[in-house]
């Protein structure tokens, strides 16, 4: 299968490409009007304060499915979608550190393992390509430029740390336009965060990002910040649990879900 067919693909298809090893990086603009997530999987003894979490900050970590202890499957968000193959990249975390980025989880799994589906941006994305708002990172077939930022989160039992956010560069007419769309989109991050000098919320070097490819901002141009589904793991570094699997930045977990469900929410 090529890798036009599977950028043009259903969700099930891709998902097939994804679990059989034929895509193994970022998903963006992969299945393009389908909802994707990201991943958070905790051992049950943390999946509660992880939950509370969540709860406290739904802009940068907007719930769309938590399931049961030893479930690997996640039946409200599609067909047959097992959260240990079906993500392209995972990242697995050990007392906070990172330790592998596997493309497959099944020799992991234990019974008492709670997975969290997160919204991402990249459902917003179909809107604003939609209304015709350029993205350069589409265009060019990059990952989106993520940063840690100086905004806090909410705290919540063992869980706290800094929002992370994703940045598009855009003409200043299309900022305007492009955060009245996403504020349609809240349980994909909804409306952005910042808008213009990135060190305002102490962002450094807007040139280095923290996870994801850079971009050129053009001299016409002002970037623009959304909360960020990679927030839980700057939270998840800092609270150390004996185990932590999630995505890698920009390697989603695709639903079956469409993007256009996402408005209203």
């Amino acid at each position: 299968m090529s890798t036009a067919t599977v950028f043009a693909s259903s969700a099930a298809v891709a998902r097939a490409a994804i679990r059989s090893g034929q895509v193994n990086g970022h998903t963006s603009g992969l299945a393009g009007r389908h909802v994707q997530g990201n991943v958070v999987i905790l051992p049950e003894a943390w999946a509660g304060e992880f939950l509370q979490y969540c709860r406290a900050n739904p802009k940068p970590c907007p719930l769309l499915a938590v399931t049961e202890a030893g479930d690997p499957m996640l039946p409200t968000l599609g067909d047959n979608i097992d959260i240990r193959t079906d993500v392209p990249r995972y990242r697995v975390w050990r007392h906070g550190e990172l330790v592998d980025e596997p493309t497959d989880i099944r020799t992991l799994w234990r019974d008492d393992l709670v997975s969290f589906v997160i919204g991402c941006s990249f459902s917003f994305e179909q809107a604003l390509a939609d209304e015709g708002v350029p993205l350069r990172h589409v265009e060019q077939g990059r990952n989106v430029a993520m940063y840690r930022s100086a905004l806090p989160t909410v705290p919540a039992g063992r869980f706290s740390g800094p929002m992370v956010v994703s940045m598009r560069p855009l003409r200043k007419e299309d900022a305007k336009r492009a955060a009245e769309i996403t504020a349609r989109y809240p349980r994909v991050h909804g409306a952005p965060v910042h808008i213009g000098d990135p060190a305002q919320i102490g962002i450094a070097d807007i040139h280095r990002p923290d996870y994801g490819d850079a971009v050129e901002i053009r001299d016409d141009e002002v970037p623009v910040f959304w909360a960020c589904g990679v927030t839980p793991q700057a939270a998840l570094t800092a609270a150390r649990p004996e185990l932590c699997i999630t995505h890698a930045p920009g390697a989603m977990l695709i639903t079956d879900w469409l993007n256009h469900q996402m408005a209203g929410h």
